[in-house]
C-alpha cells in the first residue's frame, strides 16, 4: 500500500506542531529537507518523534564516500527512517552508505538514490553535458544504486515503470513532484497526480504544497488519499 509523505517546508521546527495538529492520524510519513536541518539540526526531528511519526530526511548526501557513510551513522543515531543520497555520487560512494547503513542492523535508515531532480529537464541536461535522455539517465543510475545495495530510489512518476520494469518489485520508490489535477505546478516540471504514481508503481509519494498549502490542509490531505485509492 502506498502512503503519503508530506513534505515540511517550513522555516523553524516550532512551526510543525501546528502543522501535525491539521493533519490526519492516518498521515504516518514526513519529509524534513535541507533549510530546516541547516537551520536548525537533529533537533527539528523532536516534535515528529514525539508524536511518533516515521521521517523522512531528505539531505541527498553527495560527498566522498567516507564522508557519506560517516553521515549515514549519524543520521542512523537521530532515528531517521528513510535518507537520500545522490546517485550521481557513483559506486564507491553509494556502495559505502550500503555497506555502513547493513552493519547498523535494525537501526538503519533505508537509503534512497536520487536519480534526476524533478526540476530538471531536457535543457538541463544539455547545459550539464548529460548525453542521455531523462529516462535513460534514471534508469542508468538507478541500476547502479541497486548494484551498490541501495534500498529505493527517488524518481519523478514519468521514470516509475521504466525502472520497475528493470529493477522489479521490492525496490522503494519515493516520488516527488505529486500534485492533484486542480494544482498549479509551481517549480516543478515533471509533475504527476496521486493517482498516476500509485498506477506506475511508486510506495511514498512526496506532497507539500498540495496540502500545507491548501486553505484547509486535513480536506486537501484527504482527497490526496483519495486520488491514491482511485489510482
Amino acid at each position: 500500500m502506498a502512503e503519503v509523505i508530506v513534505a515540511l517546508d517550513v522555516a523553524r521546527s516550532d512551526e510543525l506542531p501546528a502543522v501535525l495538529d491539521r493533519l490526519p492520524e492516518e498521515i504516518r510519513w514526513f519529509k524534513l529537507g535541507l533549510e530546516l536541518f541547516c537551520a536548525e539540526g537533529p533537533a527539528a526531528l523532536a516534535p515528529l518523534k514525539e508524536r511518533g511519526k516515521r521521517i523522512f530526511l531528505d539531505l541527498k548526501l553527495h560527498d566522498i564516500p567516507r564522508t557519506v557513510e560517516r553521515a549515514v551513522c549519524a543520521a542512523a543515531q537521530h532515528g531517521v527512517d528513510l535518507l537520500t543520497i545522490h546517485a550521481g555520487g557513483g559506486r564507491a560512494m553509494m556502495q559505502a552508505a550500503a555497506d555502513r547503513a547493513k552493519s547498523l542492523g535494525e537501526h538503519a535508515p533505508k537509503l534512497i538514490a536520487v536519480t534526476t531532480l524533478t526540476s530538471l529537464n531536457e535543457i538541463d541536461f544539455k547545459d550539464l553535458g548529460i548525453g542521455r535522455t531523462l529516462p535513460e539517465q534514471a534508469v542508468a543510475l538507478a541500476e547502479l544504486a541497486m548494484q551498490a545495495g541501495i534500498d529505493g530510489l527517488v524518481t519523478s512518476v514519468h521514470e516509475v515503470r521504466a525502472l520497475r520494469e528493470r529493477i522489479g518489485d521490492t525496490p522503494l520508490i519515493v516520488t516527488p513532484g505529486i500534485r492533484l489535477p486542480s494544482d498549479d505546478a509551481g517549480d516543478q516540471k515533471r509533475v504527476a497526480t496521486p493517482g498516476m504514481a500509485v498506477q506506475a508503481g511508486s510506495n511514498y509519494l512526496v506532497v507539500g504544497r498540495t496540502i500545507l498549502g491548501a486553505k484547509d490542509p486535513a480536506v486537501a490531505a484527504q482527497a490526496v488519499l483519495a486520488d491514491m485509492q482511485n489510482g
